[in-house]
C-alpha cells in the first residue's frame, strides 16, 4: 500500500543560496542552515507517504539542509496529524542523504541583515512556539516514532531527532546541539529531552561546547538507537523496525508509550499508580482479548493483533 498526502505549507520564493553554510559538514556544525532553500521539486516541505501498510514516512524536503523554518515546523505539525488521523501504527521521519535538519533557519531570528537587527522577543518566542507545538506533536504521537537520520542533525534538528521515540543513523551522521556557538541555547527541546535521554554530565557536555559528534559515539551514550551498515540505508534499517512496531498491539502500544513518557515527568509513587491505572485499561482492549487468548490456547508469541 503506498500514499501521498499532500499539505498546503510552502517554501518562501526566495533565494537557495547556502550563505553562512560551507559544503563540509564540519561548517555545518553551525546550529543553523542560514540559506532559504527551495522546497522539494513538487512544493511539500514535508512529503507524506505510506510505503508500508500502517507506517507512514516523513521526509523532510526544505533543499540540501533542511533548516527548520516556521513553515517547515508547522508543515510538520500537519502531517503529524493526518498520519494520526489516517490510523498511522509508527511514524518515521527522514531528511535527505546529507542532512536530517542541520538546525532552524537563523534568517526567521532576525528582523534587519544590512544594518544588522535581532529578531525582537515576541518574533523569537514565536519561533519557539512553532519548535514546542511541532516537536511536541512528534513526541505525543500514540503509535511509535523513529528518525532515520543520515548526514547532520545539529540544532533543532537533534531536537526533532530526540523527540522520536527511537533513532536509527548512517554511520557518518553527525549530531550536536551547536546553539551555544551563537550565543544562545536551545530552544526546541534540546536542554530537556537531551538531558532525559543521556544524562546531565553528557548533556552538558554537548550544549556547553557546542561539539558534534558521529553516530559511533552518539550510540555509546544513548543518543542512536541503532547503526544502519552494510550498506543499508537509514531509512531502510527504520522502515524494517518500523514494520515489526505496526503489526503489534496498537492499543497496548500506545498505553506503554503513555506509561513511560508521562511517568518520567512525575515521581516514582505517581508513575507507578500511573502505570497501575493503564496497566487496567489495557485489558478493556481487543489487544488483550487476542494476545491473552493466543496465549493460553497457542502459547506465547503467536497472537495476531487486529489492526482494522
Amino acid at each position: 500500500m503506498s500514499m501521498r498526502l499532500r499539505f498546503s505549507a510552502m517554501s518562501p520564493a526566495e533565494s537557495s543560496d547556502e550563505s553562512g553554510l560551507a559544503a563540509t559538514q564540519s561548517a555545518a556544525a553551525q546550529p543553523a542552515a542560514t540559506q532559504s532553500a527551495a522546497a522539494g521539486a513538487d512544493g511539500e516541505l514535508v512529503q507524506h507517504d505510506v510505503p508500508v501498510d500502517g507506517v507512514h514516512v516523513l521526509t523532510l524536503s526544505n533543499g540540501k539542509l533542511n533548516p527548520l523554518s516556521v513553515e517547515v515546523l508547522n508543515a510538520l505539525a500537519d502531517a503529524v496529524g493526518a498520519a494520526e488521523a489516517a490510523g498511522s501504527r509508527a511514524i518515521v521521519i527522514t531528511g535527505n542523504d546529507r542532512a536530517f535538519a542541520a538546525g532552524a533557519d537563523i534568517t526567521q531570528f532576525t528582523s534587519s541583515v544590512e544594518p544588522f537587527e535581532i529578531a525582537p522577543a515576541d518574533r523569537v518566542r514565536e519561533i519557539g512556539g512553532a519548535f514546542l507545538r511541532a516537536l511536541n506533536a512528534v513526541a505525543h504521537a500514540p503509535c511509535p516514532t523513529i528518525a532515520a537520520v543520515s548526514g547532520v542533525a545539529l540544532g533543532g534538528g537533534c531536537e526533532l531527532a530526540l523527540a522520536c521515540d527511537f533513532r536509527v543513523a548512517t554511520t557518518g551522521s553527525k549530531f550536536g546541539q551547536p546553539e551555544i556557538l551563537l550565543g544562545i541555547i536551545p530552544g526546541g527541546g534540546g536542554t530537556q529531552r537531551l538531558t532525559r535521554l543521556v544524562g546531565t554530565s553528557r548533556a552538558k557536555d554537548l550544549i556547553f561546547t557546542g561539539r558534534m559528534i558521529g553516530a559511533p559515539e552518539a550510540q555509546q551514550i544513548g543518543l542512536v538507537d541503532r547503526i544502519a551498515d552494510d550498506g543499508a540505508s537509514a531509512l531502510d534499517v527504520a522502515l524494517l523496525w518500523a514494520g515489526e512496531l505496526a503489526v503489534g498491539p496498537r492499543d497496548a502500544l500506545r498505553l506503554a508509550k503513555q506509561a513511560i513518557d508521562g511517568g518520567l515527568e512525575q515521581t516514582l509513587d505517581a508513575g507507578l499508580r500511573l502505570e497501575q491505572d493503564l496497566f487496567v485499561d489495557s485489558f478493556a482492549t481487543s489487544d488483550a482479548r487476542i494476545g491473552v487468548e493466543s496465549f493460553l490456547t497457542q502459547g506465547p508469541g503467536r497472537a495476531r493483533f487486529d489492526h482494522g
